[in-house]
């Protein structure tokens, strides 16, 4: 089974574990995830750094040009990766690493109430 694959169901459990949250769609991409979120207008979109096709700055900035007001999180065990790379001037608005779920909850709960 592929890795992304892997980190994409977890993911998806963990949100559906969540009582406050609905899982509206899963993308197997960045291009799916545009694609997706152009239907789908979440509340909230976790992009992977490393999606194949599209990684998840290129979608990020694509998504974000489409619905200025939804809130990006990009998951990443490469942080090194993105160390001196400005996140937010391609829409990103927290940057989590993959293993700390405790992180991306507080991070989404916090964005979710700047926009209420």
């Amino acid at each position: 089974m592929d890795d992304h694959e892997n980190i994409r169901k977890a993911v998806r459990v963990f949100f559906e574990n969540e009582t406050s949250f609905e899982v509206c769609g899963e993308a197997v991409d960045g291009y799916d995830a545009i694609e997706k979120a152009q239907i789908l207008k979440p509340d909230l979109v976790v992009l992977d750094l490393s999606m194949p096709r599209m990684n998840g700055l290129d979608a990020a900035q694509r998504l974000k040009q489409m619905l200025p007001n939804t809130p990006i999180v990009l998951l990443t065990s490469h942080s090194g990766a993105i160390q001196g790379y400005d996140t937010q001037s391609v829409g990103i608005d927290a940057v989590v690493p993959k293993g700390d779920m405790s992180l991306l909850l507080d991070s989404i709960y916090g964005l979710l109430q700047e926009i209420e």
